[in-house]
């Protein structure tokens, strides 16, 4: 359980900060990079629900930031070879097969693309888009991460699941795809107009 008494601890004044199993860090550590960029995904989110997608998507979108919540702790919380006095909570396979359904489900209804789809349209598509951009950065963090230490192999492969499915939801979020903005490929290479 979460017990929040005092939101400033100082603990963190010189650039150091404490990972789930007490191992102090520097703030620029890749694994504090990467659970932050989460973190901000988490908010980028909350703007997409502010505004108000339609039907079940608001839902799943906060069974995703919950979701969101575990991987950060995931992360927080490196590999030990010694036994954790606690199991840490990990990402699982079931987390990322509910992200599949929801890109089956949501896309089957939409027709398919001819055009690469600009990041635009309803607001809360843009919120989408916007998520989908810092979702794809969060999983480049995990993989760099990954370069130098273990980590859970579920953790990017949800979150590059999680950004194939704010993509399709940005589409429903475009009234069923048809407010998409297409990509006109050279459309400002003729000569200007005056």
């Amino acid at each position: 359980m979460v017990q929040l008494d005092r939101i400033y601890t100082k603990g963190g004044d010189q650039g150091k900060t404490s990972l789930g199993d007490g191992t102090r860090v520097a703030k620029t550590h890749p694994r504090i990079v990467a659970y932050g960029i989460v973190d901000e995904l988490n908010s980028q989110l909350g703007v997409a629900i502010a505004n108000q997608p339609p039907g079940a998507l608001c839902g799943w979108l906060q069974t995703i930031q919950n979701d969101l919540f575990d991987v950060g702790a995931d992360l927080c919380v490196p590999d030990s070879e010694e036994p954790p006095e606690y199991e840490p909570l990990r990402v699982t396979d079931d987390q990322t097969q509910q992200l599949e359904l929801w890109i089956d489900q949501a896309n089957a209804p939409l027709e398919p693309l001819t055009s690469f789809v600009l990041p635009a349209g309803t607001p809360a598509a843009a919120a989408l888009h916007v998520s989908r951009t810092v979702c794809r950065r969060a999983e480049v963090a995990v993989w760099t991460l990954a370069e130098s230490e273990s980590i859970n192999p579920e953790v990017p492969r949800y979150l590059n699941r999680l950004s194939d499915l704010l993509f399709v939801l940005a589409r429903v979020c475009n009234h069923q795809a048809k407010g998409d903005v297409l990509w006109i490929p050279g459309q400002s290479r003729k000569q200007p107009k005056s």
